[in-house]
């Protein structure tokens, strides 16, 4: 049986380890399949728009709690009022873990 990324905690990452490799993404991919992997591979994103200012905030509230629990932060930006663009990637190896993955998809479980 097939474990979910939802399912999973993120592991703290100091470094030390590779990214994720073309093919360990295409694994991950699939269950956050609107996620956009970056041209370069180092990153993951989405772009979601809601239907005021307030569902905008409210929702970045929502990733915020997600994001500590998690101990994994993704950069998030607010824009066009009601716009709200996330960006992950683990820093601390300048590419993507698994951890990205995870976040990513416990984020789309609040959409």
């Amino acid at each position: 049986m097939k474990i979910h990324l939802t399912d999973k905690k993120c592991v703290a990452c100091e470094g030390g380890i590779p990214p994720l490799t073309p093919d360990e993404i295409a694994v991950f991919q699939p269950q956050v399949s609107e996620w956009i992997v970056s041209k370069d591979g180092l990153s993951i994103s989405r772009e979601l728009t809601f239907k005021d200012f307030k569902e905008a905030v409210s929702f970045l509230n929502e990733v915020a709690n997600v994001a500590e629990e998690e101990g994994h932060h993704p950069d998030i930006n607010l824009h066009a009022f009601r716009k709200v663009s996330i960006t992950l990637s683990t820093h601390a190896i300048s590419g993507l873990s698994e951890n990205d993955f995870i976040v990513a998809a416990k984020i789309d479980q609040l959409v």
